[in-house]
This record gives structure tokens, C-alpha cells and sequence, in this order.
């Protein structure tokens, strides 16, 4: 195995956080600048404001894309244990 190859594997795992993880927090992020522009034109400096937006619309992303998140990680969990036996040489 060569570091060329290590290199594959970790720039795999990077990617696939990246994939996974943007949606929801693309979503929160959303959702707290628009909180955060609401808060801001109607004076109301509540700081749990944001927490309950932002739970429901993560939930409800996880609920959308959720099965889509977990064939993709174990796709590529599959991939990588298909790989174990090419480590070694």
C-alpha cells in the first residue's frame, strides 16, 4: 500500500462528510439567518429563538434525505471493506 493509496482512502472519507453533512447544514444555516434577520427587524433578542427552527427543519431534512445518507455511507462502506484485502500488498 502506498501513500498514494491512503491519501484515495482519506480524500474518499473527507468527501463523503462533506456530501452527508451539507444538507442539514446548509438547512440550519438557512434557517438561522432567516431567525436572525426576523430577530433583527422586530427587536426581540431571544437567544433560544433559533433552537427550535433549526431542530425541526435538521429533522426534517434527516427524515427526507436520510435513507439517501445511509445507502450512500454504506456504499461506501461496502467499497471500503471490499478494499481491505488489497491493503496488505
Amino acid at each position: 500500500m502506498s501513500i498514494g493509496d491512503i491519501v484515495n482512502l482519506m480524500q474518499g472519507a473527507v468527501f463523503q462528510v462533506f456530501t452527508l453533512c451539507a444538507p442539514v447544514l446548509g438547512a440550519a444555516l438557512i434557517v438561522g439567518l432567516i431567525v436572525a434577520i426576523f430577530q433583527a427587524t422586530t427587536s426581540i433578542q431571544e437567544q433560544t429563538l433559533t433552537f427550535l427552527p433549526k431542530m425541526l427543519v435538521i429533522l426534517a431534512i434527516l427524515a427526507l434525505l436520510g435513507g439517501w445518507m445511509f445507502s450512500r455511507l454504506g456504499n461506501y462502506t461496502v467499497n471500503l471493506f471490499s478494499q481491505i484485502q488489497n491493503l496488505g500488498h
